[in-house]
């Protein structure tokens, strides 16, 4: 069984070892160690990645057993391992923060991280019950106190008579032996992964999205450099946001507010232009079921204006656009089912769309000419019957 050094010593980053297996599968060499400082994916952190002899390792698995680096070349005889120290120690910042995150939750609200996943860009933690935002932010900040008294992080391997003597959060049942990760009074959890040693090394954890999931909810955190490159990306979006609407940067909210009220102002009387166009438009259309263009329309445009239409006669179409050699269609009945009109449409103009038996819109990828001689076969034949 591989020796694992990454237990022994969480910063070993450069080591040596001897090949015991490297064996070709599909694109990889998958290669066993007699030890190793990669630690294998698992508890939702990430594999680790590098190089063993410069050839790269480009993951890192426990698959039955036996620790698995999947080599992107062969290697053989004694070896040396090099893990890409930038990757794990993120990962390792990202994991110690979702543990003293998690234990704090847990110790405010008495649910459990029931899901917990780390990619390269974000970190999601699942609980089994319903969050306030108040709490949330109360955790938070409770784990930011305990990042800023840098209090240390301690792994326990209980032996098999001591396990009851301890209370411990964990995700599924453990089987073997049990390690625990402890950081002081904020949390007591079985995991298999790696941590910092002092809760100072995370930085900062920062809760960036809460949504409802399943039972519970999923909170997306990030913590340490991922969270420092969130900060200054949205302190440069916020600074551009802030500098065109010539607002200071505290009251953009109140600025896209006013901006907002102003919009909607300005769309309300376009509406009413738009009526009175739409309405002069159709205002020499009798019963003979034409099919009406408005060149810089919508879809939206396009469903008003055949339900304007529809008013005067049984059967109405509204094609809009047309610039980007397409229009965007709206047909609307009064009485009738439509959506036989939307799929002779579709099937004939190479279009697409559906809706409700009153109302169908779509897009077709036709000229005028074309729609307009689709239209008329349409009605001739008999779209009453």
């Amino acid at each position: 069984m591989t020796r694992k050094l990454y237990y022994e010593n969480q910063y070993i980053t450069d080591f040596e070892a001897e090949v015991v297996s490297c064996v070709k599968n599909g694109r990889f060499y998958e290669t066993v160690l007699t030890e190793t400082a990669f630690f294998p994916e698992g508890g939702g952190q990430p594999g680790d990645t590098g190089a063993i002899n410069g050839v790269r390792v480009a993951d890192t698995k426990e698959i039955n057993g036996e620790i698995i680096h999947f080599c992107e070349g062969e290697v053989s005889g004694r070896v040396r391992g090099s893990i890409d120290w930038e990757n794990r120690f993120l990962n390792m910042q990202q994991h110690s923060g979702e543990h003293i995150f998690s234990g704090v939750i847990h110790r405010l609200t008495g649910f459990d991280n029931v899901g917990f996943h780390m990619s390269g860009t974000e970190m999601t933690v699942d609980f089994n019950g319903y969050i306030s935002p108040q709490v949330i932010e109360q955790a938070e900040l409770e784990t930011n106190m305990c990042i800023y008294e840098n209090t240390p992080f301690e792994i326990i391997w209980p032996k098999a008579d001591e396990v009851a003597d301890y209370t411990f959060r964990s995700k599924k049942e453990i089987e073997g032996q049990l390690r625990l990760v402890k950081v002081g009074e904020a949390d007591l959890c079985a995991c298999c992964g790696t941590h910092v040693s002092r809760a100072g090394e995370v930085g900062i954890v920062k809760v960036i999205s809460v949504m409802n999931y399943k039972k519970g909810v999923r909170i997306t955190l990030r913590a340490g450099r991922r969270a420092l490159e969130d900060y200054i990306a949205k302190n440069r979006s916020i600074a551009e946001i802030s500098a065109s609407l010539c607002a200071k940067t505290e009251e953009t909210a109140q600025a896209v507010e006013k901006l907002k009220e102003k919009l909607g102002a300005v769309k309300y009387e376009l509406v009413g232009v738009k009526n009175e166009l739409f309405a002069e438009i159709i205002k020499d259309i009798d019963g003979k079921m034409p099919a009406v263009f408005y060149e810089k329309g919508s879809a939206d445009d396009a469903r008003i204006l055949a339900d304007m239409l529809a008013d005067k006669t049984k059967l109405a179409f509204a094609f809009c656009g047309g610039g980007d050699g397409g229009y965007k269609y709206a047909a609307v009945g009064r009485d009738i089912d439509v959506r036989e009109a939307g799929r002779t449409l579709n099937e004939k103009l190479g279009g697409r769309g559906g809706g409700r038996p009153d109302c169908v819109m779509g897009s077709v990828t036709a000229s005028r000419e074309k729609i307009e001689k689709a239209v008329a076969e349409y009605i001739e034949q008999g779209y009453n019957r």
